[in-house]
């Protein structure tokens, strides 16, 4: 009898387990199985709307770092502009931060989290 057929009677299941089919499973999404769970994510995110500023907002509010990808956005420079100034307004509000690292990707922080923007100055100079 393998773990998970011991781990279905545990749990009151008798059908076998797929391991593949779990892993692949709609609650294992966000799970991270390598790693103890953190107190806070730096989480990759792709802009590809408008809509997608309530979903950075809400990120931000449990405290996780956000490295925006905005690639797709570079296409619609005004949008764009309307959604950095809306996030910044918000990091600015939320005592949050917010910094372009280069053209595709903006890093965005949460409250009580700075991000040091001036240049180091090289040794010797």
């Amino acid at each position: 009898m393998g773990l998970f057929n011991k781990l279905g009677g545990v749990l009151g299941t008798s059908k076998d387990m797929n391991v593949e089919e779990y892993m692949n499973s709609e609650e294992m999404e966000n799970v991270d199985v390598m790693n103890e769970p953190a107190d806070f994510y730096v989480k990759p995110f792709n802009l590809t709307s408008e809509a997608d500023v309530a979903v950075i907002q809400a990120e931000l509010q449990k405290r996780n770092i956000i490295l925006m990808k905005v690639t797709e956005m570079n296409k619609r420079p005004q949008t764009l502009k309307g959604i950095v100034d809306t996030l910044k307004q918000y990091v600015d509000k939320t005592n949050g931060d917010i910094a372009k690292l280069n053209e595709d990707q903006i890093l965005l922080v949460p409250s009580k989290v700075k991000i040091i923007k001036s240049k180091r100055q090289q040794p010797g100079k």
